[in-house]
C-alpha cells in the first residue's frame, strides 16, 4: 500500500514537471509568433511605403524612342542597351576639366586647393604676379543601374520608316504622306496626326478609325509615289513605353576634376587658357587635358557627360 502511494506520487510529479515544461514551451512559442506578427507588420508597412514612392517615376519625362530593328547577336536580342546621355549644371566661377588619364585627374582631386599663376608669359616681378586659388573636387553623377518598362502598342498609329531623301521640307514629306495614306484605295482612311521621330527619320501617323492601321501593319511594305518615282517605305507597330521602375546609381567620373572658386579676373578664353596652361604641368601634378569647359561668375551652363568608349 506504502508502495503504491508512493509511485502515484512519483508519477504526479512527474506529470505535474510535463505540465510544466509544455506551459513554458507554449509561452516561448507565443511570444515568438507574436514576434514573427510584429516583424510582418513591420515589413508591410515598409512595403506600402516603397509603394508610395515608385508612384513618383511615372512622372519622369518622356523620353521618345525607336527601335531601328538591328541585331549584331542573337544573345542580346532579349536587352535593352542604354546610352547615357547626362546634362550636369555648371555654376559660375567654374570649371569641368578631363584629363586623358584618371590617375592625373585622382592626383589632382587629393591636393584639393590649387594655386593658378595667371601671367604665364609675361615677365614680372615676384610681386606683380597675380593668383588665384580654385577647389578640385570630383564629379559624381546619377546613371541608370535597373530599369522596367511596359511597352503597348497604339491600335491606330503605324511606324514609316526607310523614307527616301527628296530634298524637300520635313513639312512638305508629312504632307505627302497624309496625301497617300488617307485615300482608302491606298489601304488608308482619315489621318487624324502626324509626327516626325526628332533624329530617327521615321515618321508616326495616327488614324481616326480603328482598323487602318493594323491591316497596314500586316502588309508590312507598301510602295509609295512620292516625288517624281515610286518609293518601298517599311510599315511597323507604333510602340509605347511607360517608365514603371527606374533605379539610380552614383558614378563617379575617373578623368573628369570640377574647379570651383573661380573668381572673375579675367576674360572667358584667357581664364580657360591659363586654368589649361596649370594643369598640363605635371610639376603641379597635372597632365594632358582632353578637354576644359569654363563658366565665369554670374553666368551658368550646362555640360554634357557621354559614355566614355575610349
Amino acid at each position: 500500500s506504502q508502495e503504491l502511494c508512493r509511485a502515484l506520487e512519483q508519477d504526479h510529479a512527474k506529470l505535474q514537471m510535463a505540465k510544466e515544461t509544455v506551459e513554458q514551451r507554449t509561452q516561448e512559442l507565443r511570444k515568438k509568433g507574436e514576434l514573427l506578427h510584429k516583424n510582418l507588420e513591420q515589413q508591410m508597412s515598409l512595403n506600402r511605403d516603397e509603394e508610395r514612392s515608385c508612384q513618383i517615376l511615372p512622372a519622369l519625362p518622356e523620353k521618345k524612342m525607336v527601335f531601328k530593328g538591328l541585331v549584331t547577336n542573337k544573345e542580346d536580342t532579349n536587352k535593352l542597351v542604354l546610352t547615357p546621355l547626362i546634362r550636369y549644371p555648371l555654376l559660375g566661377g567654374s570649371a569641368l576639366i578631363t584629363f586623358e588619364k584618371a590617375e592625373v585627374a585622382q592626383r589632382i582631386i587629393e591636393v584639393k586647393e590649387h594655386m593658378v599663376e595667371l601671367s604665364y608669359g609675361e615677365e614680372l616681378e615676384e610681386l606683380d604676379r597675380c593668383r588665384v586659388r580654385v577647389q578640385a573636387a570630383p564629379v559624381d553623377i546619377l546613371l541608370p543601374s535597373a530599369l522596367e518598362m511596359r511597352l503597348t502598342q497604339n491600335s491606330r498609329s503605324i511606324l514609316v520608316s526607310d523614307l527616301p531623301s527628296l530634298g524637300i521640307s520635313e513639312e512638305a514629306l508629312l504632307d505627302k504622306l497624309e496625301l497617300f495614306f488617307s485615300k482608302t484605295k491606298n489601304g488608308g482612311g482619315e489621318v487624324e496626326s502626324r509626327e516626325f521621330l526628332d533624329n530617327s527619320g521615321q515618321v508616326v501617323l495616327t488614324f481616326v478609325q480603328d482598323g487602318v492601321a493594323e491591316l497596314l501593319i500586316a502588309r508590312g511594305h507598301i510602295q509609295v509615289s512620292v516625288g517624281k518615282g515610286k518609293h518601298k517605305l517599311k510599315i511597323s507597330p507604333c510602340m509605347s513605353g511607360d517608365i514603371t521602375n527606374l533605379q539610380l546609381q552614383p558614378s563617379r567620373c575617373p578623368r573628369t576634376v570640377l574647379l570651383s572658386g573661380i573668381p572673375d579676373v579675367l576674360g572667358e578664353e584667357p581664364m580657360r587658357d591659363a586654368l589649361e596652361i596649370h594643369f598640363q604641368k605635371a610639376s603641379r601634378g597635372g597632365g594632358e587635358v582632353d578637354t576644359l569647359a569654363y563658366v565665369p561668375a554670374g553666368q551658368q551652363g550646362v555640360a554634357v557627360f557621354m559614355e566614355d568608349t575610349g
